[in-house]
Order: structure tokens, then C-alpha cells, then sequence
């Protein structure tokens, strides 16, 4: 069982164990709010629902972007509502390649709560196993979790801003789809485009046909294309700092690493003094 990932068969063992992980379901996507809807109609049983915008983000703004970082106590209480203790293991996942469960990963690892892994292909695996799921909301004990901040690197938009358009030296990763990055469409954030020197490397392809992660060598290959080897500074940022965990879990299965930009380009494009590139 890897730091990042566990599988469905590595899971249903854990469940039946003296230790049984606290599994969360992110269902999300951008423009969807019926996650909590298909998360009754059908989920892993045990499984709580946990809600993107409300619990693993802070209030919106063009200053902070869409889904800013929640304060630590606001991410804290959630954790504790999910059932989650100090010492308990925890799973998530979603329906979309874990697209939006990596951020409830990313953040209770910078909440400073170790052992918290992605479900490798998500719900569709599961589905896929033939293991049964469950429907309505699962009663929680509540949790006794401290969490702290800080646990994992940020970066702000000054600190992305003081890169400048060489990054030859930290390597600015846009986990957006290929054509936001080319400024080719903007569905939500004010201007089309990229930050500029940023490379497209997008989550998308993180992620084979079934949604479980590429193997460590694909990815490994991958990041190298867009110039980030062993010990090579990234940060990484998407519309609006949750795709961008996902990029932060694949370099982690690469045996890399990397620093998230919360703000990310939803923040970015919307002050009019950042440049942008297209």
C-alpha cells in the first residue's frame, strides 16, 4: 500500500479490521451541485459525504479566489463531523479520477493528519469489484481530530508573481484542461489564458481510461517532459486550487514533489495588474 493510494481489495480489508478507516465521499465536479444527491442514491457503505465549496474551501472572493483554504478550526470542525480522530486512518474518493477527492486528501495532510489515502479509480472501482454500496447518509460518531496548518507547502500569488516568466529554476505546473490553458475557452474565471512561463501539464492525464493513476514510471516520464526531475522546485495550480491536488498527488507517486497555489488562476485573472499569457 503506497503513502498516496489504496486499491478496492486493500480497502475492503482495512474495512473489516480492528482499525476501520473513516471513508469520505467528494463527489464534485465543476458546475455540479448534485454530488450529495448521487452520494445517497449509491455509495461504499460507511462512506460520509463531504461537501467541496462548504467544508473543504473558505468563503469565495476575487481576492482570494473560489475555493480558498479553509481556516484550520473551520477545516477541523468538518474533520471532526466526518468522524475522524487523531490516530484514524482515512480514505477518500469520488467519482471523476479523484479529481476532487485529492483535495480532501491535500488538505488533511496539511491539517498535518498523516495517514490519508485516494481510492485508486474511485467509485467506478469499486462498482467494477462487484463490492455493494450502500444509499442514504451514514449515521457519524462524532471525532476528537486536532489538525494543524501548515503540514504541507503553499505558495501565494506574490510568491508565483516573483517567479517571473523564466522558471528555470521552480517550475510552474498548469493542471488545467490543454485548452484553458491555451486561453481557447474560460467556462468561470474572468480572463482566458495562463500564467505566464507556466507549462500545461493537465490531471486529466494523470489518470488512465479507468481513472486509476498512471504507474509511478508513466508519471515520472511525464513530469520530465515538462522539465521536473528529481529535486526540482514545482508549484502547481488549476482553476481554483482542486485539480491542482490531484497534480500534487501524481508527483507524489512519481517520487517528486511539489507546493500547491490555493489561489490558483481563479485568483490570478482576476486582478486585472497580473499578466496573462494565451
Amino acid at each position: 500500500m503506497s503513502s498516496v493510494l489504496i486499491d478496492v481489495a486493500q480497502l475492503a480489508d482495512a474495512m473489516l479490521s480492528d482499525t476501520p478507516p473513516v471513508v469520505l465521499d467528494v463527489r464534485w465536479q465543476l458546475g455540479d451541485d448534485d454530488g450529495h444527491a448521487r452520494y445517497r442514491t449509491g455509495h461504499i457503505p460507511g462512506a460520509v459525504y463531504v461537501d467541496l465549496d462548504s467544508q473543504l474551501a473558505g468563503p469565495p472572493s476575487p481576492e482570494a479566489g473560489r475555493h480558498p483554504l479553509p481556516e484550520i478550526d473551520a477545516l477541523t470542525e468538518a474533520a471532526r463531523l466526518w468522524g475522524i480522530d487523531d490516530t484514524s486512518p482515512v480514505v477518500v474518493y469520488d467519482d471523476n479520477g479523484n479529481l476532487a477527492a485529492a483535495r480532501a486528501w491535500w488538505l488533511l495532510r496539511w491539517g498535518g493528519h498523516r495517514d490519508v489515502r485516494l481510492l485508486d479509480g474511485g467509485l467506478t472501482a469499486w462498482r467494477d469489484s462487484g463490492m455493494r454500496l450502500s444509499t442514504g447518509d451514514t449515521p457519524v460518531r462524532p471525532g476528537s481530530v486536532t489538525l494543524r496548518a501548515g503540514s504541507l507547502p503553499t505558495a501565494t500569488i506574490d510568491d508565483v508573481a516573483a517567479l517571473g516568466s523564466d522558471h528555470s529554476k521552480t517550475v510552474l505546473v498548469d493542471a488545467r484542461a490543454a485548452e484553458r490553458y491555451r486561453g481557447e475557452v474560460e467556462p468561470i474565471d474572468p480572463r482566458a489564458g495562463h500564467i505566464p512561463g507556466a507549462i500545461s501539464v493537465p490531471t486529466s492525464e494523470n489518470v488512465d481510461e479507468s481513472g486509476r493513476f498512471r504507474a509511478a514510471s508513466e508519471l515520472r516520464e511525464r513530469f520530465a517532459q515538462a522539465g521536473v526531475t528529481d529535486g526540482t522546485p514545482v508549484v502547481a495550480y488549476c482553476g481554483s486550487g482542486v485539480n491542482a491536488a490531484h497534480e500534487i498527488a501524481a508527483l507524489e507517486i512519481a517520487g517528486l514533489s511539489g507546493t500547491l497555489f490555493p489561489g490558483s488562476w481563479s485568483q490570478w485573472s482576476a486582478d486585472p495588474a497580473r499578466p496573462a499569457e494565451i
